[in-house]
């Protein structure tokens, strides 16, 4: 069993509590909130009104209220843009940040722990503490929320060894799953071209939410033509926005360029091969589908 665990110093943790919290949630993202509780965290996204992407988490059920695991880099942005849509509901937002830590761990470790079961967003509590299987695919393993002053602890406890972070990014962006730089795809793309569909970050059955329109259009009118995709550099350097031909054809462009690189690509189009070197300015690179998309 592979004991390794990586604190995600990139993660923040925001905390929104209140009487109305559960109905704020309901109505922005675009999961069902009301199936988030002591057993079970959803992955979720806060689109434009349009419906393109902004931002993504994981909600997870905390006392009377609900963590947000989001990208630190974004945590600042989500917070300001949760307060705008506060007015007059009872709810504080808090960021807790400096206090709470995020840290990952593998599926066979979970399932180890006491009480675990084998579902995607389960929750369990160790000391309190929630300990969740990674909502979008169990593959990235679990998720420990924690504070900070009880993380080594508690580690300790469950016998796992501090690890490289580039490993679980590696993991990550080989599974297909953006692990960092997610403001690279802020309003470029809608958040169904995200894969949250098969990602479970979105509910097609609940009501209204921020960007509802266009995402169930897409749906159900089966225009889903673009996805984001990863790469996989072969030689060379990627350059941010640079578009992508085939046969002369433009059928992508390259959104996040560093390290674990992804492109929006037109998957159907017939120009598109996943088995295609692509060239680039200074660079080549093969586009990937991963094993849980079927398209």
């Amino acid at each position: 069993m592979n004991n390794s665990v990586y604190i995600l110093h990139d993660r923040a943790i925001l905390y929104i509590n209140g009487i109305d919290s559960k109905n704020f949630l309901q109505n922005l993202l675009t999961n069902d909130i009301s199936k988030v509780n002591n057993n079970f965290s959803c992955f979720a996204s806060l689109l434009t009104p349009q419906g393109k992407f902004l931002y993504e988490f994981i909600v997870v059920k905390h006392k009377s209220g609900y963590f947000i695991d989001c990208e630190k880099s974004q945590s600042e942005e989500i917070f300001k843009q949760l307060n705008t849509y506060k007015i007059r509901s009872k709810i504080e937002i808090l960021n807790l940040s400096n206090e709470f830590v995020v840290a990952s761990f593998g599926y066979e470790k979970y399932m180890s722990i006491e009480n675990s079961k084998d579902i995607e967003g389960f929750t369990i509590k160790y000391r309190e503490d929630p300990i969740i299987l990674d909502p979008r695919n169990k593959a990235l393993g679990a998720r420990l929320i924690i504070n900070l002053e009880k993380l080594y602890l508690s580690l300790k406890k469950l016998n796992l060894k501090d690890d490289k972070i580039e490993k679980y990014y590696s993991h990550s962006h080989k599974l297909g799953i953006v692990p960092k730089n997610l403001n690279k795809l802020q309003n470029k793309l809608f958040g169904i071209e995200c894969n949250y569909e098969e990602l479970s970050g979105i509910d097609f059955k609940k009501g209204c939410y921020v960007g509802q329109e266009n995402t169930a259009r897409i749906k159900l009118k089966n225009k889903l033509s673009k996805r984001l995709l990863p790469i996989e550099i072969i030689s060379g350097k990627l350059n941010e926005n640079e578009r992508i031909y085939s046969n002369d054809i433009e059928i992508g462009r390259i959104l996040i360029n560093e390290e674990y690189p992804f492109a929006l690509v037109k998957f159907k189009d017939k120009n598109f091969n996943k088995n295609q070197i692509f060239k680039c300015q200074s660079g080549s690179f093969k586009i990937f589908i991963p094993e849980w998309l079927e398209i």
